[in-house]
């Protein structure tokens, strides 16, 4: 479900306590208390005193991850999360509708997984900063995620400090690598021979070797990525070619031994 959330500001809301104990005189309870909510939503709103809130929207399918990340984000006084999408359909939504300065994406999410909702959200926006968040290892998707247009590549394995520094960095237009990114993206510079068959595909032959390998048929990817039968089985005869295997079973049983697919 989606949900969009008010401006939050702890530091807002500790500043209107310490105005509801210094006023005094002989104002009434009520006029102190309208004076004290007029005051908190004006600084959530225009915060004229520092920068811009950074708005956030989380997307993933787990309402305890979200909660966490919310909680993570919560702490900081720069920071709120704006709004929260359990689907790729309502991750897209909402990017449409309101502008974030990051959207936190899960990577695998139900009705359109992270890299097909990458793919919208940077046609819709493209300016838009994407932080990836990922079950997975960096050296599974962080390269092709990347080429398609993140801003970044997390485990949500990661330190709370760590998703904090990301989402600053991708909130002021950089990318943000992890350590682990770093290493990947190296090791893949000095060994370009020794890469992986699916780190050599294209962007959009990723995308349909996933969905082969997750038993799609290409008539539902087709439909489901708005090209023809005909091209999506021309990309699936390239990525069988590239990746010298000779059908959907082998593509399967290739992403369930390299992690790609559960």
């Amino acid at each position: 479900m989606r949900t969009t959330w008010p401006i939050c500001s702890r530091a807002a809301s500790e500043r209107a306590r310490q105005h509801e104990r210094a006023a005094g005189g002989g104002r009434s309870h009520v006029e102190m208390r309208r004076e004290i909510i007029t005051m908190s939503a004006l600084e959530r709103l225009h915060r004229t005193d520092t920068k811009p809130m950074i708005r956030v929207l989380i997307a993933d399918d787990h309402a305890i991850v979200r909660g966490g990340f919310r909680q993570f984000v919560a702490d900081e006084p720069d920071m709120c999360v704006a709004a929260e999408a359990a689907t790729g359909d309502e991750t897209i939504s909402l990017v449409r509708e309101q502008a974030f300065d990051v959207v936190l994406l899960d990577i695998a999410m139900p009705d359109k997984n992270g890299i097909d909702t990458l793919r919208v959200i940077k046609q819709v926006r493209p300016e838009q900063g994407v932080l990836i968040l990922s079950g997975y290892p960096e050296s599974q998707y962080a390269i092709n995620l990347l080429r398609a247009g993140a801003n970044g590549y997390l485990n949500k394995d990661c330190e709370p400090d760590e998703i904090v520094r990301a989402i600053r960095a991708v909130a002021r237009g950089h990318r943000y690598l992890s350590e682990a990114v770093a290493d990947t993206l190296a090791d893949n510079l000095d060994k370009p021979a020794a890469a992986r068959p699916h780190e050599a595909l294209s962007e959009r032959e990723f995308q349909i070797f996933c969905k082969l390998a997750a038993g799609q048929i290409p008539t539902q990817i087709a439909e489901e990525l708005h090209l023809s039968v005909k091209t999506v089985s021309t990309y699936r005869a390239r990525v069988l070619e590239k990746m010298r295997l000779a059908n959907n079973a082998d593509l399967t049983y290739y992403a369930i031994k390299n992690g790609l697919i559960e």
